[in-house]
């Protein structure tokens, strides 16, 4: 737990420098829901009723957007190599490096939530609702995310590769995140039903996504 300890505030204190990533997932989230108003128009209906799904977009590109450095700055200096022969299982070290993520890339997305609803006419309790949708939801679009990371590390084909592994992978969390956030505003379905499946998808994602990650580590380190 030392170790694992140790790598999270590792992980966190890399992403948090300057250039480190995490700035420019928050950054890129801000930019793509400034320019919806400006690209939907005036209308504020509309801008209301589009707002959880311009925030969820705006998270999942942005959560894209700073995976590719989640392994790649370990195997260029070699730390990877020493991740994956120490004491603590790869699969450890991967659920480790993905939560560090979260924290570092993740969180400010949710904290600057309730600040960008106001840009889409939402009101306080819409955008509390699409912030809570998102703490469940984006730790899914981490630990779904490294797989794809771990693969594109290893086969050395960069982020071209990582978008098109974990697009298709996100879309059920994208799904049902706007759904969820559009039932508690003001959808004819109930809230529990697509929030629970969107937890079931956080679930089961922080199951299997480390044990692919390692799975892929291990076969290309080899």
């Amino acid at each position: 737990m030392t170790a694992l300890t140790a790598l999270i505030r590792r992980d966190i204190r890399i992403a948090l420098r300057v250039g480190g990533g995490a700035l420019i997932g928050v950054l890129f989230f801000l930019t793509v829901v400034v320019l919806m108003p400006f690209a939907i128009g005036p209308d504020l209906a509309l801008l209301a009723r589009l707002g959880p799904a311009i925030l969820w977009l705006g998270a999942l590109l942005a959560s894209l957007l700073t995976l590719d450095r989640l392994f790649m700055a370990d195997h260029d200096d070699g730390s990877l190599d020493l991740i994956a022969m120490s004491r603590t299982p790869l699969e450890l070290s991967c659920a480790a490096k993905a939560l560090a993520h979260w924290i570092a890339a993740g969180v400010p997305l949710i904290v600057a939530t309730p600040v960008l609803g106001l840009l889409l006419n939402l009101d306080a309790g819409s955008t509390l609702a699409v912030a809570l949708t998102l703490l469940v939801g984006t730790p899914a679009l981490t630990f779904t995310g490294i797989i794809g990371a771990a693969l594109a590390v290893t086969l050395h084909r960069g982020g071209l590769l990582l978008a098109v592994l974990v697009l298709p992978l996100s879309i059920p969390v994208l799904i049902f995140g706007v759904a969820a956030s559009e039932a508690a505003i003001s959808g004819p379905v109930s809230f529990g039903t697509p929030f629970s499946i969107l937890a079931a998808l956080s679930l089961v994602s922080f199951v299997v996504g480390p044990f692919a990650a390692a799975a892929s580590l291990r076969h290309g380190l080899d």
